[in-house]
């Protein structure tokens, strides 16, 4: 079995109320893997953790207890140095939900150089890397505009690019479609998964939106700071009383099978996004008359 390029091992995370110094727990005893190359997403409800464990993973925060793994290197060591933590975040990139906080020039090309600068890249690489990470977001004619111009998906977009431009093994989206439009999280659902789909980038997305981690090769689900759920979304969404017990919801979708289930339709497959849904249902159909036919 080959090595995970994420492990988590009994991870937990408290922050000091500052009014009395007590601690308030957030993450307890998390242990997970994930695969290189896997499309990950991770749900629960406000307060839950998730985006306290993504920045764990990028040490933006440092657990109370518990180890982490990057590429097999333990990044929670007290031996970590300023050179590894280099190293770290040329693994793993990290896009925040404000687009408006990563965007630091004054011209978007500039501001996609910023971090593959911050790395010691040579200029003529840094070039050619802000051109292909423009390129890869469908951003390359906006090269020279001002990013305060751009709408928010584009925003995001040339946050992404910055991300991309450090050529990191792992992008990690923290709830970076929350502040779109229905238009700019189409823009940024299609980047995160040809990014994936083509490059084999390792891709974590935070989310509340279950559409969103519908499309996911695996769900996560956190409540109250423990892994609650861990599967694939077709696993994950065959529960959804769980899931409003936690107060989340599920894809129209995949409520509309769980439905028809429970009236005694029989359905299998995937059911997370509306195209596999009606795959699912028209197979169902098919099936059933064909049986009709051949019965009588």
């Amino acid at each position: 079995m080959s090595q995970p390029f994420i492990h988590t091992e009994h991870l937990s995370y408290s922050y000091e109320d500052g009014a009395d110094a007590k601690q308030m727990p957030v993450l307890h005893d998390v242990s997970l893997d994930v695969a290189r190359g896997e499309y990950i997403a991770i749900i629960g409800h406000n307060g839950s953790g998730k985006s306290t464990f993504a920045k764990l993973l990028n040490l933006v925060l440092e657990p109370t207890d518990g180890k982490i793994l990057i590429d097999g290197q333990d990044i929670t060591s007290p031996d970590m140095t300023d050179d590894d933590l280099l190293a770290l975040r040329r693994k793993v990139g990290m896009v925040f939900q404000n687009p408006d906080n990563q965007l630091v020039a004054t011209v978007v090309e500039e501001d996609i150089a910023f971090g593959p600068e911050n790395l010691g890249v040579p200029s003529a690489e840094i070039r050619a890397r802000v051109d292909e990470a423009l390129a890869a977001v469908g951003m390359t004619e906006y090269a020279r505009h001002e990013p305060h111009r751009l709408s928010g998906g584009q925003k995001q977009r040339v946050a992404i690019a910055g991300i991309i431009a450090m050529m990191p093994d792992c992008m990690i989206f923290d709830e970076s479609t929350a502040m779109l439009d229905p238009l700019g999280r189409r823009e940024v659902l299609e980047v995160m998964e040809r990014l994936h789909r083509e490059r084999g980038i390792t891709v974590i997305t935070i989310t509340h939106h279950m559409d969103e981690a519908a499309r996911a090769d695996r769900i996560v689900v956190l409540d109250d700071g423990r892994v609650l759920r861990d599967g694939t979304p077709e696993q994950i969404f065959s529960e959804p009383e769980l899931l409003m017990e936690i107060g989340l919801d599920v894809p129209q979708s995949a409520a509309l099978v769980h439905r028809l289930r429970k009236a005694g339709l029989s359905l299998d497959g995937e059911v997370g996004t509306p195209e596999a849904c009606v795959e699912t249902i028209c197979r169902a159909f098919a099936a059933r008359e064909h049986n009709t036919l051949v019965n009588g």
